[in-house]
């Protein structure tokens, strides 16, 4: 299995192996309980999922969500950003309060990029686009790294709970990583937790859509909220395997303890109280069939306390992880390599061409074709047709069998998705003239237009 590094090159095949080597969930257990799921969803382009449960019974009970993902300032807006634009504005039309972030912090460290390009790029690339996509801007939060004084005193905050070891050890970092580096992760974890903050009406579920290769920073600031708790609410066993609820002291102010107990005793009549040892706190009796709701109830209870005593009680973040997108050359989409990718903002006639161009997953000839079939699985036209360009699941669907049989051949197909793909761009950048008049007019935003 490849290592997964943000800020490395990437390449994975066997995305099945996620979910042993890295413990990740498979999305697809969940998908049935999803109302109207996103097209990434039904077509597993989404792959897999960390603690999505949480975010998942927050849209079935309409109770509050967020939904969080940044975008880094390196250069164009291409695809690959745009299935995170497409996940956030699902999520918040689903209802969730969302978070965009431009992460000029960590282009500057990582990448170089000057202060004034990030925010060019910041804007012109990134923030027009998700805009122009659908982003509410009335109900969302769309910042920049730096001019953002409550995410830089949290990323404060949360460097009390994690060492230089243990970010070097998950990073891969070695003796000679600056260290604007190294904050910039720590900054990154806090505009993860940020939607949770008592500005934002408190904590939450939030679920941060990413690709694979953003799991450690998910991993860590899933560390790193944890730590921060007051109290860790946990379902346990005693001696004779019978389930009990635990709620573990990491760290307290006098009278949060006794206060937690007395609103238990409240909330579940007649409880039998007692302690395994001195830092643990629990709640009983409890059975495997009604366990997870007392559970439920009693996180609220520790987490309202942990508020009221001057705590975060931040959830778990939770994360969806989709596939990385096939460069039109094959292989790895990347950044230097223009003919690998389509950006959002480059003209359409010259995207269409490019897709002409692209890699099929089609035999060497005709007649090969006719008689064995395609491979539409490996080809980047159909890629683009599934991913961004048909809403359709049943002309999908029908694509792949007929590339499958040999029916539909790959002129056919490039031509299909170059003309869709020049609709999309022109009616796209549309969009985006439509969206710096919007920004412009309102009053958090107008500013960067100066």
């Amino acid at each position: 299995m490849a290592e997964i590094n943000p800020w490395g090159v990437t390449d994975i095949k066997d995305y099945t192996r996620l979910f042993d080597d890295f413990g990740i969930s498979k999305f697809t257990d969940m998908l049935n309980q999803i109302e109207k799921p996103h097209l990434y969803m039904r077509r597993g382009i989404i792959v897999g999922h960390r603690g999505y449960e949480d975010v998942l019974r927050a849209m079935i009970e309409r109770s509050p969500f967020a939904v969080m993902s940044g975008f880094m300032p390196s250069g164009k807006i291409h695809l690959g950003g745009k299935m995170v634009m497409d996940e956030i504005i699902w999520h918040q039309r689903m209802g969730g309060d969302a978070f965009a972030c431009i992460a000029d912090m960590e282009s500057h460290s990582v990448r170089g990029v000057s202060w004034r390009d990030c925010k060019d790029i910041g804007l012109n690339e990134y923030i027009l686009s998700l805009v122009a996509l659908g982003f509410d801007v009335e109900k969302g939060h769309i910042y920049f790294q730096s001019e953002n004084k409550k995410l830089r005193d949290l990323a404060f905050e949360l460097g009390t709970a994690v060492n230089f070891s243990e970010i070097s050890a998950i990073y891969g970092f070695q003796g000679d990583v600056n260290i604007a580096h190294m904050i910039s992760v720590l900054v990154q974890n806090a505009d993860i937790l940020q939607p949770q903050l008592h500005e934002y009406d408190g904590p939450k579920p939030a679920v941060i859509p990413v690709g694979v290769d953003q799991d450690p920073h998910i991993r860590l600031t899933r560390d790193i909220a944890s730590r921060m708790r007051m109290f860790l609410v946990e379902k346990r066993f005693d001696k004779n395997q019978r389930p009990y609820i635990s709620i573990r002291v990491k760290r307290t102010k006098p009278g949060a303890i006794e206060e937690i107990a007395k609103r238990i005793e409240k909330e579940f009549p007649s409880p039998k109280k007692y302690n395994m040892h001195l830092d643990v706190f629990t709640h009983a009796p409890v059975t495997e069939s009604n366990i997870d709701a007392h559970m439920l109830g009693v996180e609220k209870i520790v987490r309202d306390v942990e508020l009221e005593y001057g705590g975060y009680g931040f959830f778990l973040p939770a994360a969806t992880y989709h596939r990385f997108v096939q460069g039109l050359t094959g292989g790895k989409m990347s950044s230097s390599v223009p003919e690998s990718y389509i950006a959002l903002t480059e003209p359409p006639e010259e995207a269409a061409e490019k897709v002409k161009r692209a890699k099929t997953g089609g035999r060497v000839t005709v007649e090969e074709q006719k008689n064995l079939g395609g491979t539409p699985e490996e080809c980047t036209i159909y890629e683009l047709l599934m991913a961004h360009l048909i809403e359709d699941d049943a002309q999908v669907k029908e694509i792949f069998e007929e590339c499958k049989s040999g029916e539909r051949l790959c002129k056919a197909c490039k031509a299909q998705a170059a003309e869709l793909m020049f609709s999309f761009l022109k009616r796209h950048q549309e969009e985006r003239e439509n969206a710096k008049e919007v920004l412009k007019k309102h009053e958090l935003y107008k500013q960067w237009f100066r």
